[in-house]
C-alpha cells in the first residue's frame, strides 16, 4: 500500500469525521465537537497536504505566549525586519510566512492552511496569510510568526493553535519570566501526545539567572516528555535601532535551522515524526469521537422509547376505557336510556328477555331521531377519551424529554428552530383527526350489522329494529366487552350492555355478534394506535432533525482502521526514522551519542554568548519598545 492510498484512506476518514453530528448536549460532547473540528482542521492543514508533498520545505512555527519576543526573534533570525511587532495588547495582524524565493511555489497556493487568504502585504486581517520573500533563509527551510496562543483575543488563539498544527516543528518561544506558565504548557502537552518535533526558545533570561532558569526548564520538559527536544537561551539584552537582537543571541538558533534544511535526511526525519505522530494520534482521537456518537445513539433512543412509551400507554388507555363500561356513563347512558327505557326492561330483563325483545324492536322502530343522538352520544364520549389521553401522552413524553440534559438539548433546538414549543401538548390537527376517526368507525360497525344481518332469517329483524339503532346496540355492547365493571357499575352500565346484546343476538345470532364486537373493537383499537401514532411522529420528527446516523460511529471506526492498515503496511518507514544518532543530535545540539534515547536524559541547553558590558543588559519589562503582545 502506497503513501496515496494512505492519503486517500485518510481523505475518507476526514470525510466522515467532518460529517459526524453531536448535536445533543451531553456530558463532554463540547469537547468531543472540538476535537471534530480540530481533526478536520489538522488534516487539511497539515496532514493531507504533507502526505501528498513530503519533499516541501521544513515549516517551522514560531509560537509562544504574550510578551515572550517571538516577532523579534524572527527578524533576527531573517536579519530585518519582516514582521511587526505589536505595542498594544492584542496585536491583531495576519500571521507571516517567510521562505525562500525559490520555495514560494510551495505556499503561494492553498497546499496548507487553505481557510487563510494569501497575501503580499501586511494587514490586520486575521483570515489571511502574508507571504514575504527572503533570500537570506535557506532553501528548503520556512518560517511562520503566529499569534500568542494565550492573547486575550480569542480569534488569535484560535489561529495560533491552527498554526501550530499546520508545523513540521513548532519553536516554542517563552521567556524566563513565563516558562512555567500553565498555558504554554498545555499546548507543549498537545506536541508530545501528537509527537511533533518541538525546539523551545528560553528568552529574556537575566544574566544572573542563566544557570539556574534553564536548567529548571529543561527539568520540565523532561518531566512532560520533552527530553529529546532542544532547548536555546537567550540573554536578555538591548536590542539594536531596527529592533533587532545582537547576531549571537541567536546565531545557535540559526545555525542549527540551517543545519535541518540543508541536510535532507534530518529534514525528512523531522518531518516524519511530525506527520507519523500526527497520523498515529488520529486513532485514539476517533475512537473517543465515536463513542461520543455511541452516547449520542443512545441518548435519542432513550428519548424514542421514552415517547412511544408514552403513546402506547394513551393507545392502551383508550383500549381499556372503551371496553370496560368507562363509556356507559354520562350522556351515552342517558341516551341510551332515552331510546329503549330503562326501568321496566331491567326489571324483566332475565324472566321476559324474548318478550323485552319484542318490545324493544317495536319500541326502537320510527326513533331515527333517538338513535342518531345515541351515535353522537358515542362519537362525543369517544372522541372525549381520545382527545385527552392525547394530550395526556404529549404532556408525560414532554415531561420525560425535559428531565433529561438529552432531552432538554433537543427541546430547546426544536423550539428555537420552530419558534414555538408546541410538543408540550396535542397537535392543532388531533381533534379534527379524532372526530373523523370516530366517525369512520362507527360507519364501519353499522355496515358490519347490515352486512351480518342481511341473510333470510335475520332480514326482516334487522330491517324492523333499524340497521342503525343495530350499529348503537353493537357499540354499547363493546363498551362493557371486558366485562370489568364492579359495584354499583354491574347494575347499570353492564345491564345496559347485556340488554343490548341480547337485543343483537335475537337479530344475528350468538355467534355472529361476539364476532361482530371483537372485529369492531379490534377496528377501534387498530384506529386509534393509528391516531397516536401521527401524533407521536411530531417526536420521532424532532430525534430525526437531530441528524444523529445511526452507522456514523461504526463508519468512523472502519476508516480509522483502515488508516491503521494503510499506515503499517504500506507507509515508508525508512523516511519515519528519527532516532537514530545524527538526527537525535541534531534535534538536540550537543547530546552525547551515550546519552541519545535515554529516558532519563534532559534537553541540551544551548545558551547565546552576547557580548555585552553590564550597561547594554537591561530589564526587558521595563523597556517600552519590546513590550508588544508578540515579542
Amino acid at each position: 500500500m502506497t503513501a496515496a492510498q494512505l492519503g486517500a484512506a485518510l481523505a475518507t476518514l476526514r470525510s466522515r469525521v467532518a460529517g459526524v453530528s453531536l448535536p445533543i448536549d451531553l456530558p463532554g460532547t463540547a469537547d468531543q465537537r472540538r476535537n471534530a473540528h480540530e481533526l478536520v482542521r489538522q488534516l487539511d492543514d497539515y496532514v493531507l497536504p504533507r502526505l501528498a508533498t513530503l519533499e516541501a520545505p521544513l515549516l517551522t512555527v514560531v509560537g509562544g505566549s504574550t510578551g515572550a519576543g517571538k516577532s523579534t526573534l524572527v527578524n533576527t533570525l531573517v536579519g530585518r525586519t519582516v514582521t511587526t511587532p505589536g505595542v498594544i495588547r492584542p496585536t491583531t495582524k495576519s500571521p507571516v510566512l517567510i521562505h525562500h524565493p525559490d520555495d514560494e511555489h510551495w505556499f503561494s497556493d492553498e497546499r496548507i492552511l487553505p481557510t487563510l487568504i494569501r497575501s503580499r502585504v501586511a494587514s490586520h486581517d486575521q483570515s489571511s496569510l502574508q507571504l514575504v520573500a527572503e533570500p537570506s533563509l535557506p532553501p528548503g527551510l520556512a518560517v511562520l510568526d503566529a499569534p500568542d496562543f494565550d492573547s486575550v483575543d480569542e480569534r488569535n488563539r484560535e489561529l495560533a493553535t491552527e498554526l501550530l498544527q499546520a508545523a513540521d516543528l513548532w519553536l516554542f518561544v517563552t521567556s524566563a519570566a513565563r516558562y512555567a506558565d500553565a498555558v504554554p504548557w498545555e499546548f507543549l502537552q498537545q506536541a508530545v501526545q501528537r509527537r511533533a518535533a518541538v525546539a523551545v526558545v528560553l528568552d529574556r533570561v537575566p544574566p544572573a539567572a542563566m544557570t539556574d532558569v534553564p536548567t529548571h526548564l529543561g527539568q520540565m520538559m523532561t518531566e512532560r516528555g520533552l527530553g529529546d527536544s532542544a532547548l536555546f537561551a537567550v540573554p536578555e539584552t538591548a536590542t539594536d535601532a531596527e529592533g533587532l537582537l545582537p547576531d549571537a543571541a541567536v546565531s545557535p538558533i540559526r545555525t542549527w535551522l540551517a543545519t535541518l534544511a540543508a541536510d535532507e535526511r534530518s529534514r525528512q526525519a523531522v518531518v516524519m515524526q511530525t506527520l507519523t505522530g500526527a497520523i498515529d494520534s488520529i486513532g485514539p482521537r476517533v475512537s473517543s469521537l465515536a463513542a461520543a456518537t455511541d452516547d449520542q445513539v443512545e441518548a435519542l433512543e432513550s428519548l424514542r422509547q421514552d415517547a412511544r412509551s408514552a403513546y402506547a400507554e394513551a393507545a392502551r388507555q383508550v383500549a381499556v376505557q372503551s371496553a370496560d363500561g368507562t363509556l356507559l356513563r354520562g350522556e351515552v347512558l342517558g341516551r341510551w336510556h332515552e331510546l329503549v327505557g330503562t326501568g321496566e326492561f331491567m326489571r324483566a330483563l332475565d324472566q321476559r328477555i324474548s318478550w323485552l325483545r319484542d318490545r324493544v324492536w317495536g319500541t326502537l322502530v320510527g326513533k331515527p331521531p333517538e338513535v342518531d343522538k345515541m351515535k353522537v352520544a358515542v362519537e362525543n364520549g369517544l372522541e372525549a377519551l381520545v382527545r385527552e389521553e392525547g394530550q395526556a401522552a404529549a404532556e408525560r413524553a414532554e415531561a420525560a424529554w425535559r428531565a433529561t440534559p438529552a432531552g432538554r438539548s433537543l427541546l430547546a433546538r426544536h423550539a428555537a428552530a420552530h419558534g414555538r414549543d408546541e410538543l408540550t401538548r396535542a397537535s392543532r390537527e388531533f381533534p379534527g383527526k379524532v372526530a373523523r376517526a370516530i366517525r369512520d368507525w362507527q360507519g364501519d360497525v353499522v355496515e358490519l350489522v347490515a352486512e351480518e344481518g342481511m341473510d333470510k332469517r335475520s332480514r326482516a329483524r334487522l330491517l324492523a329494529f333499524g340497521v342503525n339503532g343495530a350499529g348503537v346496540a353493537l357499540m354499547v355492547t363493546i363498551f362493557a366487552y371486558t366485562g370489568g365493571l364492579t359495584g354499583a357499575e354491574i347494575g347499570v352500565a353492564g345491564g345496559t350492555s347485556v340488554l343490548a346484546q341480547r337485543l343483537l343476538e335475537g337479530i344475528i345470532g350468538d355467534d355472529a355478534v361476539r364476532a361482530l364486537a371483537e372485529r369492531a373493537k379490534a377496528d377501534l383499537d387498530a384506529r386509534i394506535e393509528t391516531l397516536m401514532s401521527t401524533e407521536l411522529a411530531r417526536f420521532e420528527a424532532v430525534l430525526a432533525e437531530a441528524g444523529v446516523a445511526d452507522d456514523q460511529a461504526a463508519a468512523l471506526r472502519e476508516s480509522a482502521a483502515a488508516v491503521e492498515r494503510a499506515h503499517v503496511e504500506g507507509f515508508d518507514h525508512e523516511r519515519a526514522i528519527t532516532a537514530d544518532t545524527t538526527t537525535a543530535r541534531r534535534m538536540n545540539p550537543a547530546r552525547t551519542p551515550a546519552a541519545l534515547g535515554s529516558s532519563t536524559s534532559e534537553p541540551v541547553v544551548t545558551v547565546s554568548q552576547v557580548a555585552a558590558s553590564p550597561a547594554e543588559v537591561v530589564d526587558g519589562e521595563l523597556v517600552e519598545h519590546r513590550d508588544g503582545d508578540d515579542r
